[in-house]
């Protein structure tokens, strides 16, 4: 009987910590969750206990319960106790956790504010240099048409200079890139736009052309509308050519259909027909309309093509490719001006007569406007970049307008100073007879 005594008291024993062992486990059963995730361990659980207590994500998530029930008792009991030791100093790290992440997450407020900022304060000056740039060429060309009229010969004069778009470009990325690569090696890495291979003779014959056209036709359109109407009226016409971008990007590339883009359509086609109407379907301003809409056209498809075959490029991809345009007009459309030249189409007495300077400037500002509407996608956001171009409208017109006043001003001070010598001519013509009459020994008698 002593011997089965001494039996049977292990077993009670073991009974009643099992039973304790199971209260804890219905009672803090969060505590036993983090035992499994093997989050802190006391140094009162041996190796042993550490392992049964780890798991894996996958194992966790796959059989949490099956790992709990499959250990005994007294284990679940000690690892919850030895958690329930290190809860105070596990509150403590969460805290700071927790006040890191929140310091972080207004740190990245403040960076994403401060780059919102800076984005603004560029998109207003990239406005104000596009609308300006634009501006300026516009009215450089109506005055360089006083003297010189070769519209052809100016559109080639300017597009030879996008040449000097890819270097103004490497210029940049050697002042400010920390990794600078050579010039051979920027040029393969942006000649990608034209395919994995760069580009080759064929791709530049095959891809360049076709913009090539396009990019002469509309500037050589502008050009020609600005002798039949006003700038203000010849820009204004021109940024018809986003509603003309839509309908074809509808059309060729079926982009999602907008209501309101249709609704700007037709207010844009109603403006067009509302400006030759005013002024009367005269052939000067027909003419003008006419040619200003096709080059807004044109410049419309030159986009829609661009996106169909090159797709969306970066900086520098857009600088080799204006670059490439131009060595094409330079090599390629050399030849048109010096036909029309001798066709006494475009006639010139002798280069030195030429107006440089006019020429430079209206072929640098078409260099600027094309720089920054590709910097300004960069720095800011590309809808800032539209608002600069229909900026120009107004500065035109406020131009035109002082150009106008002055003109009057001018044309009033001649009429007064030809009134003011014609009363000058006849004071003296009177004094003149009389001088003569009083020599002849004639005396006028005055009547009573």
């Amino acid at each position: 009987m002593k011997k089965h005594s001494a039996k049977v008291a292990p077993v009670s024993s073991f009974s009643v910590s099992e039973l304790h062992a199971a209260i804890i486990d219905d009672t803090s059963h969060s505590s036993v969750s983090r035992c499994l995730s093997g989050i802190t361990y006391s140094n009162s659980c041996s190796s042993t206990r550490k392992k049964m207590c780890h798991m894996s994500s996958t194992e966790e998530s796959s059989s949490p319960m099956f790992e709990l029930e499959s250990r005994s008792p007294l284990q679940r009991f000690e690892c919850s106790r030895s958690n329930l030791v290190q809860s105070g100093s596990g509150g403590e790290g969460a805290q700071a956790n927790t006040e890191n992440t929140s310091e972080n997450h207004e740190k990245s407020r403040c960076q994403s504010c401060t780059s919102t900022f800076l984005k603004i304060v560029w998109g207003f000056l990239i406005i104000l240099s596009v609308s300006s740039s634009w501006v300026g060429t516009t009215q450089i060309v109506k005055i360089t048409y006083k003297n010189f009229y070769c519209p052809f010969f100016m559109t080639w004069f300017s597009t030879n200079w996008n040449i000097m778009f890819f270097p103004v470009y490497y210029s940049g990325h050697l002042a400010t890139a920390q990794q600078k690569q050579s010039l051979l090696q920027k040029i393969r890495e942006c000649s990608r736009i034209f395919g994995e291979d760069g580009l080759t003779l064929k791709l530049f014959l095959k891809r360049t052309a076709p913009f090539s056209i396009l990019w002469t036709l509309t500037n050589y359109l502008y050009l020609l509308a600005l002798k039949k109407l006003t700038a203000t009226d010849v820009s204004a016409l021109f940024c018809c050519n986003k509603a003309f971008m839509f309908l074809l990007s509808w059309i060729v590339l079926k982009d999602k259909f907008m209501g309101v883009r249709i609704v700007a359509t037709i207010m844009a086609i109603t403006g067009i027909v509302m400006m030759a109407y005013a002024d009367g379907f005269h052939g000067d301003s027909i003419i003008g309309v006419a040619l200003a809409v096709g080059s807004a056209s044109a410049s419309a498809l030159y986009k829609v093509l661009f996106k169909m075959f090159l797709g969306t490029a970066n900086f520098g991809e857009a600088a080799h490719f204006f670059s490439t345009l131009g060595f094409f007009n330079l090599i390629f459309i050399s030849c048109t001006p010096i036909i029309l030249y001798f066709t006494k189409v475009e006639h010139w007495s002798s280069f030195s007569a030429l107006p440089w300077g006019y020429l430079c400037g209206v072929a640098g500002l078409w260099l600027a406007f094309n720089i920054l509407v590709n910097v300004g996608v960069v720095l800011t956001y590309p809808i800032l970049i539209s608002i600069g171009t229909v900026l120009s409208v107004p500065g035109n017109a406020v131009i035109d307008l002082l150009k106008h006043e002055i003109t009057l001003r001018f044309i009033n001070s001649l009429k007064e100073k030809k009134t003011e010598e014609h009363a000058e001519d006849v004071a003296d013509a009177g004094v003149h007879t009389r001088s003569r009459s009083r020599a002849n020994g004639t005396v006028s008698i005055p009547l009573s």
